[in-house]
């Protein structure tokens, strides 16, 4: 770390101890440096160390010599950012239509939602269409279930996305048999019964005996895929340049017989692969720009042999780089597989990159959006870390979430002298929204590890009143003084259960908080922010959102 980094890093600290009654919280000054510093956002790792023995250092000075030093380093002024210019130009012609294809095997993940939002921004930006395609036409391996469908729908809505047109694949297999069979009889295609010994033929860039049979043999044949041949018997190609450099490029499978088929919609035995079916709807459909994945180059070059004997244009393609989330599942195999061996609950674990998991976890949608957008459409492989995504949620979250302390491991103490009965502090610390109410005793629970740290010394009960710590506590004021702050509990209290992706944390919160509706967003004082997923009499279960 440079002097200069370190300078910057004791400021940001020495300004949220000011604002904070001498008593700054890593937390929050990591999310407001990252916010005012965008080019830190990549080390938010760390940097996380540096603020937090830059915190214990500074937390120790009284808040006269905190506002002093702060003074000396130029004070503070907030940061002014420009605002973002938006995502770049991209050529186009008098339309503009983008389309979203999901196979509807598996929830999305954040890695789906980069194309979703960036097809749903820049339609928005030249007033065209976005179409919805479910790419569903493959009942044997990447199997399509009934309740993705719908699943995917809910996550985009969720998202904030539009879509002006709604197709589902399957549905149109008589289209994809029309265009098949045109294209047999202007000699494009040919159906092939060599099985492995094509491949043989292929690798040496040799056409097979069934290339050449004339048109009205290749209908008989095709006739025959929808009943006499059986599965691995015979696959229609498309023609496409034998001495092609890469060999599965090579007169591609663009339909093969499935005898079983697992689909949740269609039952027919003859099925397009992905490069037949996605080609023709996206001419059909009028699609100019495409966002793929690098991993679709060579069924881009498969495509353009296609239009090719259409005599179609080929739209535009912007290509992007893998999206992933760092420490987070997004493989929807790999999913799957977890979920069979009960690895995982369901699509929706915390340790997953779905977004029904970011979902529930109290990510908003804005946050996810803004990220994809500023890092837009680059072609460059890319890993999220969640301090990031956390950073972005934060700015959102922090202004709306209601404060409560929560305990979770528990130690009782009783304070002696203190007369209060009821004490009344604020939900917020600077948006107006009321007070919360706590019932105030002899008895209090603090946490485990403050009491072994600071036993025997004053501390502030925070926003409540100093004591000297110790089983049998001493009520020693009201008075704000640069003595430790730690949070409390009350004798009454409830049940707090925090799900977190590693481990469930039970411990004692405020009675307050068992009245917040689920799916309400709050932050646990010096813990993290929670999402409330059930709330019921004094027992209260919450999903940990991130710090």
């Amino acid at each position: 770390m440079t002097n200069s980094e370190a300078d910057l890093i004791r400021k940001y600290v020495l300004i949220n101890a000011t604002e904070h009654a001498g008593q700054a919280q890593t937390k929050s000054v990591l999310g407001k440096l990252l916010a005012d510093q965008p080019d830190l956002r990549a080390r938010a790792l760390e940097l996380r160390p540096m603020i937090e023995d830059t915190v214990e250092d500074v937390n120790r000075l009284g808040l006269a010599r905190q506002k002093s030093e702060l003074d000396k380093l130029g004070g503070y002024q907030p940061i002014k950012h420009q605002e973002r210019k938006g995502l770049p130009e991209m050529e186009r012609g008098d339309r503009f239509v983008v389309r979203f294809a999901p196979n509807p095997d598996g929830a999305l993940h954040l890695g789906n939602a980069r194309p979703a939002v960036l097809c749903d921004e820049y339609a928005k930006k030249y007033k065209g269409k976005l179409i919805l395609r479910f790419d569903d036409t493959d009942p044997k391996v990447k199997v399509p279930e009934k309740k993705f469908y719908k699943w995917i729908k809910d996550d985009l809505k969720w998202l904030g996305i539009k879509w002006h047109g709604e197709y589902v694949a399957s549905k149109r297999l008589n289209i994809y048999y029309k265009y098949a069979e045109a294209m047999i009889k202007s000699s494009s295609a040919y159906v092939c019964t060599c099985g492995d010994e094509w491949k043989v033929l292929r690798d040496k860039s040799k056409a097979c005996s069934c290339r050449s049979l004339d048109s009205r043999n290749q209908l008989r044949r095709w006739k025959r895929m929808f009943k006499g041949f059986k599965e691995g018997e015979a696959v229609l190609r498309i023609k496409t340049d034998l001495e092609a450099k890469n060999p599965a490029v090579r007169d591609w499978p663009a339909f093969r017989i499935v005898d079983a088929p697992r689909h949740p919609l269609v039952k027919k035995k003859l099925w397009p692969l992905y490069n037949f079916a996605s080609a023709i709807d996206d001419h059909l459909l009028g699609v100019t720009h495409i966002f793929r994945g690098q991993e679709h180059s060579t069924n881009e070059v498969k495509q353009r042999f296609l239009y090719q004997h259409l005599r179609w244009e080929y739209p535009q393609v912007i290509t992007l780089g893998r999206f992933s989330l760092s420490g987070m599942v997004l493989s929807k195999s790999q999913i799957r597989e977890g979920i069979e061996r009960h690895i995982y609950n369901d699509w929706d674990d915390l340790r997953l990159g779905t977004l029904r998991s970011l979902n529930r976890r109290g990510f908003q949608p804005e946050a996810l959006r803004q990220i994809i957008i500023e890092i837009g459409p680059k072609p460059s492989d890319l890993t999220v870390s969640m301090e990031n995504l956390a950073a972005y949620n934060r700015k959102l979250i922090d202004k709306t979430a209601n404060r409560y302390f929560f305990i979770s491991d528990p130690k009782r103490i009783e304070v002696k002298g203190l007369k209060l009965k009821q004490i009344k502090i604020p939900l917020h610390p600077e948006a107006k929204r009321g007070f919360r109410s706590i019932s105030i005793g002899k008895t209090f629970y603090i946490d485990t590890k403050d009491f072994e740290n600071c036993k025997g010394l004053e501390v502030r009960l925070k926003d409540l009143c100093n004591v000297k710590l110790g089983e049998k506590s001493e009520f020693t004021g009201f008075e704000v003084k640069p003595t430790p702050k730690i949070q409390w509990v009350s004798e009454k209290h409830i049940q707090v259960k925090v799900i977190t992706p590693e481990i469930e944390i039970k411990g004692y919160g405020e009675t307050g908080i068992a009245k917040e509706k689920p799916g309400s967003i709050l932050q646990f004082e010096r813990f993290g922010f929670v999402k409330i997923e059930k709330s019921g009499g004094n027992i209260v279960t919450a999903v940990w959102s991130h710090e």
